[in-house]
Order: C-alpha cells, then sequence, then structure tokens
C-alpha cells in the first residue's frame, strides 16, 4: 500500500499516560513493568516486581491501525523505546511490528539503571526530520509544547516549511484521545491523494 505519509508513535506520554494520577490507573488501561533486570510483565506479575511502571491501552492499536488505513499513513515508532515498542509494547496494545526512528547512540547517556537518554531531547527532532526526508508526518509526542524544546522545534519547523507536518501535542497526564485522532484524520484528509 502506497502511503501520504508518515504517524510518528511516541509511547511514553501518548500511549503510556505516565503523568496521571500514580495510584489511580486511567480507566481502560493495563498496568505492565518494565524491571529493572529487563524483564516484561503484566497483570499481577506487575505488582510482583519493582521498576518503570507503563500503563497501556490495549484499544489503542486498533484505534491506530484504523486511522492509519483510513487516513493512508505509515505508522513509525518515534519513541527512545526503539526495537522495545515493537517487542513489548505493539503487542500489549495490539500493534504489529512497524518501522523504528533510531536516535544516535550519542544520546545515550549511562546510568545506575544501565541507560537513559540525554536530558533535554532536543536531539529528537534532526531525527526525526532526517527520517521523514520531506515527507509528509503527523507527529504524535508529549515534548512538542515543552518550551526547553524551542529552539530545536523552530530548526524542525524551518527545515519542514514546505513539508505538510502535524505535531499533534498530548498530554502525558491524559494519553491519546480521540480528538488527537480526529486531528490527524482531518490533517491527512488535506494531503494529495497518492497516485
Amino acid at each position: 500500500m502506497a502511503h501520504k505519509g508518515l504517524l510518528l508513535l511516541d509511547v511514553d506520554g501518548p500511549l503510556n499516560p505516565y503523568a496521571a494520577k500514580p495510584n489511580l490507573r486511567p480507566p481502560g488501561y493495563e498496568t505492565f513493568r518494565r524491571a529493572s533486570g529487563g524483564g516484561w510483565f503484566g497483570g499481577r506479575d506487575a505488582r510482583r516486581h519493582k521498576g518503570l511502571r507503563v500503563w497501556l491501552h490495549p484499544g489503542h492499536g486498533a484505534l491506530l491501525r484504523a486511522l492509519a488505513e483510513d487516513a493512508e499513513l505509515q505508522l513509525v515508532w518515534a519513541t527512545t523505546w526503539l526495537e522495545e515498542a515493537n517487542t513489548l509494547i505493539g503487542p500489549a496494545i495490539g500493534l504489529p511490528d512497524l518501522p523504528v526512528i533510531h536516535y544516535p547512540p550519542a544520546d545515550l547517556e549511562r546510568d545506575g539503571d544501565g541507560h537513559r537518554w540525554r536530558t533535554g531531547g532536543a536531539w529528537k527532532w534532526p531525527t526525526v526530520a532526517a527520517y521523514a526526508a520531506g515527507r509528509p508526518l503527523a507527529w504524535l509526542d508529549d515534548d512538542h509544547a515543552d518550551p526547553r524544546f524551542a529552539e530545536a522545534r523552530a530548526a524542525f519547523e524551518h527545515e519542514r516549511r514546505s513539508s505538510p507536518t502535524l505535531l499533534c501535542h498530548v498530554d502525558p497526564s491524559t494519553g491519546l484521545q480521540t480528538g488527537h485522532l480526529d486531528e490527524i484524520r482531518t490533517w491527512a484528509a488535506a494531503l494529495p491523494a497518492v497516485r
């Protein structure tokens, strides 16, 4: 299938509403835990392990697949989870393996838990621009409105000034909402038809 453009997915924020009230899982979401030893646990097992808590909604995969098909967009992971988005997140929400944007290893710093991405996140923007290579893109992320990235965002928007771009900010306390999907669907309807 030919695509009119890309639909980029971040995990933390859009799919994992990490900023929601810590002891009040949002309705419809399931709890998963990424243990510091590398394990991934769901259901009751998630409560038995320490590590990063991840809330995921099992219905989001079907919604995103339907949106991508209706809007003729290619789903792509744009997340620091990298390949783990395919091995851990995708199966939990019902998404198949998707292409992954690989951020530069130079932006990965080692810490006590093994690694973390360099503070600031400005490195995300040029990597996404390079991956998109001028193709239209809609990008679901919780960092779009962050003032720390104003300069990187401005450079991204300048580079993409002649390419259709929708930066769809998702509040990390609520995660993906139907309004985001509607906004992307409306934006994609204005894109030129694929020949």
